[in-house]
């Protein structure tokens, strides 16, 4: 049984009594004592539990007050020297795993404190070898984007300017289909920046409030009869579209690769290309960051066309030379609506089926089944959706994507995922049970969540097509008019363990927001850590030297002094490793550049803070005088000479990219805590050394 418990617990439990054994003698400091007994038992307490961090915490708090309980020196000494044992005993176990790593086993850090201490300092790109990804992303598309929305807004506006519609919502389809008898509004295709319209039906209409509406991004020319128009947008609006469209993007890849938990990895931007860089060797986390960083997550609500059996008539006219190879016409039974009587009404309608070929990709099979569906003119303001097929396998049951099928969708989006505040994955449940499946759960906007509804009760008994990158996930049928601002997103396969990895997938892209615009892999290239290898060996190596010299330079020259300096900086450097390992920061050449610069700043601070002490004592201050007036006059200084550095370290940090954000980030942490050992660990040492070891008249610093 014994065995069984954390040794720190008997450990904190001797401190406990140890401290209040000394309370008991030693009167005058019996409540810090006493205190320091009561913070150790509490500590013991939580070491019993495996509360981890508040074992720490109670341990330093309890070392702490019977520091203060110490006659070594004055009291204000005993709380500094408190504080900053308790930062470096913090900073330890934040470190102790990683240190571990970083000596190669030499220091080894204990199961326990591995477990429970959670902060690491890993190993970037260019130390440890990894994948670098260069994604294009596709700014055309982006701006057709842009141009199909003012489509929508022209032909909303048209259909106010004539009478066919009011108020903000989209019109009807019925008032655009009025619509087309007075402008015939082309649907937008080539060039990708312009829309016409042939106005017939009292050109006047088209006037200079039509027009206000969009001047600002777009120009027009005319006809002499004003029934002619062509509106194209600006071209420092397309540079604007473009620029944003890159900028948007490597936004929403760097939340998504900070949802995989991949803080080590790194993203940046040249011209419309994103590159990023993940450290590590596993390919098949490799091969779900391919596929989470590809998807442009551009999430739309359409309705289907079920009426409208198009695809009956291809199906009659096609011969099997001009279909693609395992392509199939198939009928179903479609909901339309409801009848007079409030009954359902059904249709048989006609889709098209690709079954892909046995060493195919599934995306290379809707990729030949989008070129077959290029061929085809559907009707106006109509457009074929596409939905992967699984098959399950008799023997394994196990289900695999079989190929594809088609749906004819109005396109317009009704609600897109701009509309969306939140996804969630969460199992299938029947009476507040599970029952194996999965789903992904959506909170619609204020504006989207009544759209929603207003679209759901004007549907009923139809289907719904919920589409993710232009493919269709489901295609529900409303059942019924849906209030609440609520929807959900069902998994298409039957297997639960590919629903709940698509639900994932689909849960942390739709989260981390849409991609302005598609992107493609334009290069990969697996980099191996022989280069970093050999770089840090050097580094460590030139630094190591560096950093001796000077160290040793400091005690020749300022002897006692120098020393205080020595272990000032050390302590530097100690607190700012945990203090980026808290973050869970990566280990950079740059970031090791960024700590050998702060070590020369630590050393700068303590010439500095040396050099005033001793012009003090030459002018017959005494000791403890020449510190006080010493460190009040260096202040100024250290102070004005890091702060313009942090300024500096703030910018890169905000602007830079890649290794100059990783040098960034290092030396601003460095240069915060060289302030703090430079005005309060240095100070400290020094004060120890006048008032407490002899109470010294005079300091001997060279």
């Amino acid at each position: 049984m014994l065995a069984q418990i954390n040794p720190l617990t008997f450990v904190y439990g001797a401190f406990a009594a140890m401290f209040l054994a000394l309370g008991w003698v030693k009167r005058a400091h019996r409540v810090s004592l006493w205190l320091a007994a009561g913070l150790a038992a509490s500590g013991a307490a939580s070491a019993y539990f495996h509360a981890f961090w508040p074992m720490v915490m109670f341990g330093i708090l309890a070392l702490w007050s019977g520091f203060v309980a110490v006659d070594l020196i004055d009291v204000p000494w005993r709380l500094r020297a408190g504080l900053v044992f308790s930062l470096v005993v913090t900073g330890f176990f934040v470190l102790w795993p990683s240190l571990e790593r970083l000596s190669g086993g030499r220091l080894p850090c204990p199961s326990y404190v591995e477990q429970h201490s959670k902060f690491r300092l890993v190993a970037g790109l260019d130390l440890r070898g990894g994948l670098r990804l260069v994604y294009t992303v596709d700014v055309d598309e982006a701006v057709k984007d842009k141009r199909d929305r003012y489509y929508e807004q022209m032909r909303a506006e048209l259909a106010k300017v004539y009478g066919l519609h009011t108020g903000d919502e989209l019109p009807s389809e019925e008032a655009l289909v009025k619509l087309r008898d007075k402008v015939a509004v082309e649907a937008p295709r080539k060039p990708a920046n312009e829309i016409r319209f042939d106005v017939k039906e009292d050109p006047s209409k088209i006037d200079e409030r039509f027009l206000e509406r969009f001047r600002t991004d777009l120009t027009y020319t005319q006809s002499d009869d004003k029934k002619k128009w062509v509106f194209r947008v600006r071209e420092i609006a397309e540079s604007g579209i473009r620029d944003r469209a890159v900028a948007q993007a490597k936004d929403i890849i760097l939340r998504r690769v900070d949802d995989l938990g991949l803080r080590e990895a790194s993203v940046s931007t040249r011209n419309e290309d994103i590159i990023v860089e993940v450290p590590g060797e596993d390919e098949a986390s490799f091969a779900t960051i391919r596929d989470i960083i590809s998807q442009t997550a551009r999430l739309e609500f359409k309705l289907l066309d079920d009426e409208t059996d198009y695809l009956g008539e291809v199906a009659k006219a096609a011969t099997k030379e001009s279909l693609p190879e395992g392509l199939e016409f198939a009928r179903e039974v479609a909901p339309v609506g409801l009848d007079e009587n409030g009954d359902q009404k059904n249709k048989q309608i006609t889709y098209a089926y690709l079954k892909k070929k046995p060493e195919e990709k599934i995306k290379d099979a809707l990729n030949r089944f989008k070129e077959w569906a290029g061929t085809l003119t559907p009707p106006q303001d109509r457009e074929l959706g596409f939905e992967v097929v699984y098959e399950t396998n008799p023997e394994t049951l196990k289900q695999s994507e079989a190929g594809w099928r088609t749906y004819l969708l109005k396109s317009r989006a009704e609600i897109t995922g701009a509309q969306v505040t939140e996804a969630q994955a969460q199992p299938d449940q029947q009476g507040g049970r599970s029952v194996g499946g999965w789903h992904v759960a959506l909170t619609f906007t204020e504006s989207g969540g009544k759209a929603f509804e207003r679209i759901t009760g004007a549907n009923v008994k139809k289907r719904f097509a919920i589409m993710l990158d232009g493919r269709v996930e489901s295609t529900p049928v409303i059942l019924n008019r849906i209030a609440g601002g609520h929807a959900q997103i069902t998994m298409g396969a039957q297997d639960p363990e590919i629903q709940l990895r698509d639900a994932r997938k689909l849960e942390l892209v739709l989260r981390s927001g849409a991609l302005p615009a598609p992107i493609s892999p334009s290069n990969e290239q697996r980099i191996g850590p022989s280069l970093g290898k050999e770089a840090i060996g050097l580094a460590v190596r030139g630094s190591g030297i560096g950093v001796g010299l000077v160290l040793l330079f400091m005690f020749i020259y300022y002897k006692r002094g120098g020393l205080i300096a020595d272990v000032s900086v050390a302590v530097n450097v100690f607190l700012q490793l945990a203090t980026l390992a808290t973050f869970g920061a990566s280990m950079t050449l740059p970031g090791i550049a960024g700590i050998a610069l702060t070590v020369g700043m630590g050393v700068d601070a303590n010439v500095l803070i040396n050099e005033r002490i001793r012009e003090e004592q030459r002018a017959g201050k005494s000791a403890r005088a020449a510190i006080e007036i010493g460190f009040n006059r260096a202040l100024s200084a250290i102070v004005d000479g890091n702060l313009t550095t942090l300024i500096s370290g703030i910018v890169l940090a905000q602007y830079g990219s890649g290794p100059i954000k990783g040098f960034a980030v290092t030396l601003t942490v460095g240069v915060l805590i060289n302030l703090f050992t430079a005005v309060v660990v240095s100070r400290m040492f020094f004060e120890l050394w006048a008032r407490g070891f002899g109470r010294k008249t005079h300091l001997d610093i060279g």
